[in-house]
């Protein structure tokens, strides 16, 4: 079978048992702090397994992107070694919420593999827990299948966990026996083994259990399902494959990187590595450039980089010495666009972006050698054997060197690398990256996630109004349920319903206030903690506030009006920058601000003056035409096919919110917003610039904001009109910087006549020391450029001989000293000028014809300067 064919089997099979189809999710998963990326099936899933999110469905089916680089899931450096490790991957899985549960999930497994896909039961065998009495009779009994061929397996490999509280349970692993002369030969080999005889094909987790801070084990009430099956590994199987590199899935990528490396695959084992390296990250990197991600030094953006790093350096290996990754981003799209049809849409995009980020590596490169060089002469000096291991960890943090390169540099070095150290660095590395991506942040949506437990969700009004009479549900202080407050402590209120937008989606959370009678406290804030629930930040002015009193909620609605401006504004922005620029700007973030608006994109040079009124002209042109902003609630799918355009890596749900000014955009947003493009008032874009590579920032400002910049503009302009007299400043500063420029020219003409009258006074002055002409002088006051005139001068009318000058100036002094080409073989400007300005109290040296320095010790310079006679006097002598 195909793997097109395998992945459509899959979904089909389940979607004719009752099973919702579900589309993959992001790559980079939204609202989850403990991932770096989606690595399996259930993320998407995860509130659900929860209990945080209810769905139209109680069952589902998903081919799902997955990425395993970076953070605490990384294949990354065991990528092109193996037949098995990828970084990115699809992984087929069925779900049931509260549904189905043992019974059907091993009925379900066992139809399809043996019965749609024809594997041979003879060749199966199951993995379960070690106390999972019922699964193993379960498989005896729906399945047929004998007990010798049921593994029991301890927790370590059969039970898991999402956390280390929460959801969890056995698992059963479906094993497939590709035969003796597979795997590592031994005759002790058995399912358990590390070879690939026993290959695991798919992964049955039985949710039952949830696991509490002290360890202890409670049934949940509707257990559920969780599944996954790697695309790769069942396509190997079924296509009779032993590595996965072997299968459709690779071979068209295979044959155009060696088409490209004018190469073959097949040919050494150091060749098939490093085709395999690019031909698994090429489908990495073009899946993330797909949603938006841009390379970076931070976060996800820096695996990204990472990824691409290594395969230009595979690249580089196999002979392409020019940036070529770029062009296999449409073979991939090509290949997979069917099922995931951003690729498509992104894929010259994505080629820009790869392009340019490899010819920034060849940059790198060239910096990185300059120091590993540096790193080997040190540690040759110091006598050492080995290159530390953190110097190289360094080089490959820092710059993305290869490590591979790093040790083949050292070895033509006679050295080795410290490679213990370089992992230690690595693995601290990687506690530093855990810590960042699960410590406080899921300690804090734990507590938020019980508060919506036993709180309920918090209803959202503030479409529809800016007023309600609202319940308090619980409350905060310190990260701790409380049940009251009083006059002039702060904590957090959660609410039945509230008209306050919480912070999210680049927009800014309401500010207003909360009264009862008797009670008075001010919204500073207002977050959407996690999923459902808000999180309103009070300072409390007067009485007390308790659990179930019922306050009046007001938004301050002028500051509202205007973040609903700049948020109406920034959508007609995205859509100008796209007419203006290019289809290829993306959103790489913003912040929606009352007082202005930012907007990151994708693009890799700046937009230009004339661009940047085009762009403000066109938003201008769609505020004056006053058009009504038609919003409206659909079902996500019918979203999409009408052409709205929605934020990849952005969680929606199964019905989103369009946001759309007819003729002009068509966004998911979940934002407020103008009911007409004419409230917004002016639109001035007030700065651009760079904020990564390949991402800039506009700023802009509407409405007041806007007239008071235009104003304060105009204010400063009428300054500067004053103090020059004229109504046309302009003009006056370009005479005035004409007339500088000229003032400038005349003083350098005068200095260039002073240097050729003083040098012919200083050449009657020269001294004779053993045959050699040599000139010692003061002058105070000059730059080091007007030295090196003056020096210049000398030279030429000297014909042969030395010069040292010096100047002092702002309470520091200059040396120079020049020596003519056919003296510098004997006499060295740099020797010279080392021993002046250590008499001086300073530093110098350079070049056998010239050098320089400095010193901070004035007062020592006459002496240094008379000095230069016996210096050379001695050189000659020599």
């Amino acid at each position: 079978m195909k793997s097109k064919d395998i992945r459509k089997a899959f979904l089909d099979y389940f979607s004719a048992r009752a099973h919702e189809a579900v589309r993959s999710s992001s790559l980079i998963p939204r609202n989850d702090p403990t991932l770096l990326f989606t690595n399996a099936g259930m993320v998407q899933f995860k509130s659900v397994f929860l209990g945080e999110e209810k769905r139209l469905y109680t069952r589902a089916v998903s081919c799902q992107k997955c990425l395993r680089a970076g953070g605490k899931h990384s294949d990354l450096e065991n990528v092109g070694h193996t037949s098995r490790h990828h970084t990115f991957f699809e992984m087929l899985g069925n779900f049931s919420f509260g549904d189905y549960f043992k019974k059907d999930a091993i009925l379900f497994g066992w139809e399809l593999l043996t019965d749609i896909f024809k594997l041979p039961k003879d060749r199966l065998w199951v993995s379960v827990y070690e106390k999972d009495d019922e699964a193993e009779k379960l498989w005896i009994d729906l399945t047929g299948i004998s007990s010798d061929r049921i593994v029991r397996l301890g927790a370590k490999d059969n039970f898991w966990q999402m956390g280390d509280t929460g959801p969890c349970g056995p698992c059963s692993e479906i094993i497939i026996d590709q035969g003796g002369h597979v795997g590592c030969g031994r005759p002790e080999c058995r399912v358990g083994c590390d070879c690939d005889r026993f290959l695991e094909l798919w992964n049955l987790v039985f949710m039952q259990y949830s696991r509490d801070e002290s360890g202890n084990l409670t049934p949940l009430p509707k257990p559920s399902i969780d599944t996954g099956m790697g695309l790769e590994r069942i396509s190997a199987v079924l296509q009779g494959k032993l590595n996965n590199f072997d299968t459709d899935l690779f071979t068209p990528l295979i044959s155009a990187i060696t088409a490209i490396a004018n190469t073959s695959y097949g040919k050494s084992a150091e060749t098939d590595t490093s085709v395999r390296v690019i031909a698994d990250h090429i489908r990495a990197v073009s899946f993330l450039l797909s949603e938006g991600l841009m390379p970076s030094n931070e976060g996800r953006g820096y695996v990204l980089r990472r990824i691409i790093r290594r395969a230009s350096r595979h690249a580089k290996l196999l002979g392409i010495g020019e940036p070529a990754l770029y062009k296999l981003v449409e073979p991939v799209a090509d290949f997979m666009g069917d099922a995931y049809p951003e690729l498509l849409d992104e894929k010259d995009r994505a080629a820009k972006v790869l392009k340019f980020e490899e010819e920034r590596f060849s940059r790198t490169l060239e910096q990185g050698m300059k120091i590993i060089d540096e790193v080997i002469a040190a540690a040759k000096k110091a006598g050492l054997k080995s290159v530390p291991g953190d110097e190289i960890f360094k080089l490959y943090d820092t710059y993305g060197f290869p490590v591979d390169l790093a040790r083949d540099i050292a070895s033509d070095n006679n050295l080795i690398l410290d490679e213990g150290g370089f992992h230690r660095e690595m693995e601290m590395q990687r506690e530093r990256a855990r810590a960042s991506w699960v410590g406080e942040e899921e300690a804090v949506s734990s507590i938020y996630r019980e508060l919506l437990s036993e709180a309920g969700k918090t209803e959202f009004a503030g479409y529809d109004t800016m007023q309600t009479e609202s319940i308090v549900k619980a409350m905060l202080k310190d990260g701790k349920v409380v049940r009251e407050a009083s006059k002039g402590e702060e904590v957090e209120v959660f609410l039945d319903k509230t008209p306050f937008y919480g912070e999210s989606g680049g927009q800014v959370g309401d500010t207003g206030e909360m009264t009862s009678e008797g009670f008075r406290a001010f919204v500073t804030d207002t977050k959407k903690v996690i999923e459902g629930l808000h999180s309103h930040i009070i300072k409390i002015k007067d009485g007390k506030l308790k659990v179930w009193d019922k306050v009046a909620c007001r938004v301050d609605a002028r500051r509202r009006k205007a973040v609903m401006s700049n948020h109406t504004a920034t959508h007609l922005l995205q859509a100008s920058l796209q007419n203006i620029i290019g289809e290829h700007v993306k959103q790489a973030g913003s912040l929606v601000a009352p007082e202005r608006l930012r907007f990151d994109f994708t693009h890799f040079f700046p937009v230009s003056r004339d661009e940047i009124k085009s762009i403000e002209d066109i938003v201008n042109q769609k505020i004056l035409e006053n058009i009504n902003v038609e919003i409206s609630v659909m079902d996500i799918k019918d979203a999409v096919a009408s052409g709205a355009t929605a934020l990849f890596g952005e969680k929606y749900g199964e019905t989103v919110r369009v946001v759309k000014v007819p003729g002009v955009s068509a966004e998911l947003c979940g934002g407020t917003h103008c009911r007409a493009t004419g409230d917004i008032g002016p639109f001035v874009i007030v700065s651009e610039g760079s904020v990564a590579s390949g991402i800039r920032r506009i700023e802009a400002l509407t409405g007041t904001a806007a007239l008071d910049y235009f104003r304060k503009e105009g204010e400063e302009l009428r300054k500067i009109s004053d103090i020059l007299k004229t109504e046309k400043p302009f003009e006056r500063i370009e005479k005035l910087l004409a007339d500088m420029k000229e003032t400038e020219r005349e003083a350098e003409r005068l200095k260039g006549r002073a240097a050729s009258e003083s040098s012919a006074a200083l050449i009657e002055k020269a001294r004779d020391i053993g045959g050699t002409k040599v000139i010692s002088c003061r002058f105070d006051g000059l730059e080091k450029k007007d030295l090196r005139i003056l020096a210049d001068n000398l030279k030429d009318k000297l014909g042969s001989g030395v010069i040292v000058l010096a100047s002092a100036m702002n309470g520091e002094a200059a040396f120079l000293s020049m020596v003519t080409k056919e003296l510098a073989k004997k006499i060295k400007a740099g020797e010279i000028l080392k021993k002046v300005a250590e008499i001086a109290g300073g530093r110098g040296g350079g070049k056998p014809e010239m050098a320089e320095g400095g010193t901070k010790d004035i007062a020592k310079l006459d002496t240094a300067l008379e000095a230069v006679y016996d210096i050379i006097r001695k050189q000659v002598k020599s």
